[in-house]
C-alpha cells in the first residue's frame, strides 16, 4: 500500500484517546506474553505443550491488533463529531431508505472503530454507499453501485450527529 492508497479514517477525540489507551495498553502487555511463552516453553517438548501454543497464538493475536491500531491511529483525522443535522457526512447516524423497500434502515457514517461501542451497523465513507451519501441532505435520494455491476438507489429520511 502506498501513501496515496491510504484512507484517512475519521474520528472524535474521545474514540483516538480510547484506541490510543488501547494501543498503550498493549505494548505495555508485551513483555507479560513473552515471559508467558518462556514459563510455558521451559515445560518441555514444544509439540505437546498446549500452553505454550495458546501463548504464542495471544501473541500473534495482540501484535496484529498492535499493527491494525497503529495503522488506523496513523491514517486518522481527528475532529469533533458534527453538530448539524441534515446533512451526511462522517459521525452522522443516518435514516435510510432502500427503493423498493418500506422498511428503513439506522447505520452510523465513518469507521467501524467509532461505533464500536453501539448498536449501529457502520458504512464507511469509502465505501460505494457511504460515498453516495456523502454530502446528501434529508430528502436527497442518491444512486450506487453493486457488486453485481446493478445499482440502487437510496433515501436520506434523517441526519443526526452520532452520540456514543
Amino acid at each position: 500500500m502506498t501513501v496515496t492508497d491510504t484512507q484517512v479514517t475519521w474520528l472524535t477525540q474521545e474514540a483516538y484517546d480510547r484506541l490510543k489507551a488501547e494501543l498503550d495498553q498493549l505494548i505495555a502487555n508485551r513483555p507479560v506474553i513473552a515471559a508467558e511463552i518462556n514459563a510455558r516453553r521451559e515445560e518441555g517438548d514444544l509439540k505437546e505443550n498446549g500452553g505454550y501454543h495458546a501463548a504464542r497464538e495471544e501473541q500473534g493475536q495482540q501484535e496484529a491488533r498492535i499493527r491494525q491500531l497503529q495503522e488506523l491511529l496513523r491514517t486518522a483525522q481527528v475532529g469533533t463529531a458534527p453538530t448539524s443535522s441534515d446533512t451526511a457526512a462522517p459521525g452522522m447516524v443516518l435514516k435510510l431508505r432502500y427503493d423498493g423497500d418500506e422498511d428503513t434502515e439506522t447505520v452510523l457514517l465513518g469507521s467501524r472503530e467509532e461505533g464500536s461501542r453501539g448498536d449501529l451497523e457502520v458504512i464507511s465513507p469509502h465505501s460505494p454507499l457511504g460515498a453516495a451519501l456523502l454530502g446528501a441532505h434529508v430528502g436527497d435520494t442518491r444512486e450506487y453501485a453493486l457488486p453485481d455491476g446493478g445499482s440502487m438507489k437510496v433515501s436520506l429520511l434523517a441526519a443526526e450527529p452520532f452520540r456514543a
